[in-house]
Parts: C-alpha cells; structure tokens; sequence
C-alpha cells in the first residue's frame, strides 16, 4: 500500500514538473505548445527545394513566402516562375524579401516581373530619412506557407550555393529545414502576417481562413518561434535547455558568437556531465568569421565542451538537439544580431522521435567535421590536418549578420583586452593586432587629416537632427489630427450622452 501511494506521489510530483517546465519554456519563448502536427525534417536543398516546389505548385488559394535572399540566378528563377505560374491561375501570392538581404542578390527588374505577373511583392525594411538606424534591424526569416495546409521553416535561402556546383568541384552547403503540418501552420501563417503589415497595409480579414479540423495523423507538439527586435526569446529559451539537459545538447551554427552568459550557460551543463557539442563551419562565405569564431573556442573547449569544424563546402545550418527529446531547425544564429536585431523564426519539436532523427543526422555530420582540441600550450587546433585546397573557391554569400556578428566579436575582445577580465587565446592576438594598426590608422588620419574623420561626424549629425525633426513634425500633426477629431465627436454627441459622461 504505502509502495502504491509513493508512485502515485512520484507521478504527481513528475506532472507538476512537466507541466512547470511547459510554463517556463512558454514564458521564456513567448509560443505555445501545439500538439496534433506531423512533421518531416529536410536535409539540404535536395530535399528542401523540391517539396518547397511541389507545395507551390499544388496551391489553390494562398501562398506565403518569406526569404532573406532570393538569389537572381537559375534557382531563383525556378522559384520565380513557379509563383507567377500560380499567380496567373489566380492563387493570392504574396512574397517578402530583406532588403539588405537583396543588394547583391537581386535586381529590381527581377521584383518587377514578378509584379507583372500578379505576385504582391514587398521589400522589408529599406532605408528611410526618419530612421537613420532602423535598417539594423533585418528580416532573416525563411518560410513558405500554403493553404493553411503545410509550412516550411529553414535555414535555406534560394540560391545556387545551397544547390552547388558538380561540374567545377563545388559542394552545396549543409543546411536544414523542416515541413510542418495541422494546427502550427497558422502560426507560420500569422507570423508573416506580421512581417507584412511592418512593411505596408495589413493582409484583409478574410484572407486567412481555416478547415475546421487542422489536425493530422499524427501528434507531434511543436513550437513556433517568431523572434521580434530586443525579445531575445531564442536566446533565452537555449540557456534554459542547457540547464535542463541532462545527457546531451549538441548546437549547429553557421555564425557562432556567443556572448558571456550563453558561453557560461554551455559550460556549467558541460561541467555538470551534460555532453554539449558545437559544430560550426571551417569554411566560411566571410573568412574573417572564422578566425572570429575561433578566438571564442577556448572557455568552451576548457569546460569539456566539445567542438568540431565542417570540412565540407560551408555549413549553414542553424539546429540543436536535447536529450532525443527537444530539436530546434530554423533561421537564429547564435550571435547577438540573430538574438537581438533581427525577425526571426524557429520551429522547435517536443517529440522523441524527430529528435532520434537529429540526433542521427548530427552524428553524421561529425563524419564529416574535424575536433577541435586544446594543445600543450592551451591553444585551440585541429585534432588532425586537413586539406583546405578544395575550400578556398565559393559560390556568394548567403546570411545576415556576419559582418556584425564580427564586430561583437571583436568588440568582445577588445574590451576584454583592455578591461583585463578573461584570459584571452593565442587566436585573439591577430584580432588585437588587426584593430592595434586601425586605430592607429584612425589616429593618424585623426591628426593629419583631420576633416576626414569630422565631415563624416557632422554628416551623421545633419541626418540625425534632421530626422529627429522630421518625425517630431509629423507626431505633432498626427496630434492634431487626434485632437481635432475629438473635438468633433464630442461637439456631435447628444445632451444626454454628454450628461451620462
């Protein structure tokens, strides 16, 4: 009896804990759990690219689509045709691209066509007068979303990159993106909503409808994580797996740079006998990254935290998997741009499962990567040799973020430098060097050539002043206007509405 009314106890005591940890990882994420999905992961563009194609050609009322980078050449053509196809049978096609992400991707002609042809295209976030800052802020999302019937989250943008090129050698990059069906598709679907009403007027009312039932064969439980500016919510959600993990968490990344707390919260799961892995890539489309990248290995590699570089083309996947139980595939990198300054968006997967799946295809990758050790002298190296020769030539670029992601990098080490408060690596030192002879060059400038530091300044100063007047005018009318049309709704009400006020 007593042995009875202990398990009942130790199965209250563990519903509470789940239950609590579903509380804390929605408060944290800011997304409820959904359960009653079916999901399927996609490696790469050869698995990606096609399902994308083959639920754009099946729509029949909607299609969503949301890129970073649409890429003007042979993919993103076949991207193109494919939506003006639908366009022209009368399917609403609506697509967003970043741009910043669309400078050197794409030219306006190409927007233009599809317009042309019926696809409602729009352009986040362009520079403006009144917000001399506001382009930091970029829409690194990737999704797809058909009917209300199946949306794709990825780390894919459309570009030849992702596809490569066999005839000269070139590997495609490594990427991730997975397939979603039954009631988190609305969630995709509302998280472009957003996205299209900060770059014009709202979609109408009645645009996004829903079958009755969403649900499908299966019941997997999944997240959607629409990350917004300084909500950090991925950020947050990740340190709170680390400390929950209790045998694994294994971190993929194309632009790794960590911050103190993140670092520390891989460490003390790390030191706690969690096995927490990084895999990021040797090869870059930004070389600097790498080195950048490197200077932030050893505090990981001194807590047991183990890390493995890609040997293949590039590595642009943005994944992590927990205990076969919690996996997470989308667009966030693991850098303060992707955390803080950009749209984001995730799909993270409760289900044992699919986390089997990434557990494997993790595994698999490391057969292609290299580990990174601590040597003799306490510098982060290649367990073994490799041969570079075969990655020096790439195909584009291909992700927001990296120069700035570079700059916290380097800020982080030279306020470290100067401020004495870590140990700092042997890869470090070129970083130190580098910004030792531009400051100096700074200086030199500074002193001999004094106004092409202060035009510069006083430039920046004009816009700033300028802008600040110019959305102070506009508010200050936007008052009036507000103001007046009170006026006017009091001066019609009735006697007796005026005296029941």
């Amino acid at each position: 009896m007593q042995e009875l009314e202990t398990r009942q106890t130790d199965k209250k005591t563990s519903s509470r804990t789940r239950l609590m940890s579903e509380r804390a990882q929605m408060r944290t994420a800011g997304a409820p759990l959904l359960a009653g999905n079916s999901v399927r992961i996609l490696k790469d563009s050869t698995e990606n690219y096609p399902a994308w194609l083959e639920a754009i050609k099946s729509a029949q009322r909607r299609i969503y689509f949301e890129s970073y980078i649409i890429h003007e050449d042979e993919w993103g053509k076949v991207f193109a045709d494919a939506l003006m196809e639908r366009a022209r049978a009368g399917v609403i096609v609506r697509v967003i691209y970043d741009w910043m992400g669309a400078i050197n991707a794409a030219s306006l002609g190409f927007w233009q066509r599809m317009r042309r042809a019926g696809v409602d295209v729009r352009c986040f976030n362009p520079p403006r007068f009144d917000s001399p800052f506001g382009w930091f802020s970029r829409d690194h999302r990737k999704m797809i979303a058909v009917d209300g019937r199946v949306g794709y989250i990825a780390g894919l943008c459309v570009g030849k990159m992702w596809v490569g090129d066999p005839e000269r050698g070139i590997d495609p990059w490594r990427d991730t993106g997975v397939e979603v069906m039954g009631p988190a598709v609305r969630e995709i679907e509302q998280s472009f909503a957003r996205m299209w009403m900060l770059a014009g007027a709202p979609l109408p009312d009645d645009e996004m409808t829903y079958p009755e039932n969403v649900r499908t064969g299966d019941d997997i439980s999944v997240r959607v994580i629409a990350s917004e500016p300084n909500t950090a919510a991925l950020y947050r959600l990740d340190q709170m797996v680390a400390a929950g993990s209790r045998k694994y968490f294994w971190l993929t990344d194309a632009y790794f740079a960590g911050t103190t707390p993140y670092v520390q919260a891989l460490r003390a799961a790390s030191l706690d006998g969690v096995d927490v892995r990084l895999l990021v890539p040797q090869a870059t489309d930004i070389p600097v990254v790498r080195a950048l990248s490197r200077s932030g290995y050893r505090p990981l590699l001194e807590a047991g935290v183990r890390v493995f570089e890609w040997n293949g083309q590039m590595l642009h996947a943005k994944t992590a998997v927990s205990d076969g139980k919690w996996a997470r595939i989308g667009s966030t990198n693991l850098n303060l741009v992707s955390w803080i300054t950009n749209y984001e968006l995730d799909l993270v997967i409760e289900n044992e499962s699919i986390g089997r799946a990434m557990e494997d295809i993790y595994l698999q990758d490391l057969k292609n990567a290299t580990e990174i050790v601590l040597t003799a002298r306490m510098k982060p190296s290649p367990l073994i040799k490799r041969n570079n020769k075969n990655l020096r030539e790439r195909i584009g670029g291909g992700s927001s973020g990296k120069a700035a992601a570079s700059a916290i990098r380097l800020g982080n080490t030279i306020g470290a430098a100067i401020t004495n408060r870590r140990v700092l690596g042997p890869a470090e030192a070129k970083i130190m060097a580098s910004s030792g002879f531009l400051l100096l060059g700074l200086a030199a400038l500074a002193i001999f050539y004094p106004r092409v530091i202060t035009l510069p300044l006083a430039f920046i100063g004009l816009w700033l002043a300028g802008s600040l007047f110019f959305r102070a005018f506009f508010l200050h009318r936007e008052g009036i206007k507000e103001h007046r049309a009170l006026m006017e709704e009091l001066k019609n009400q009735s006697p007796d509405e005026e005296s029941s006020r």
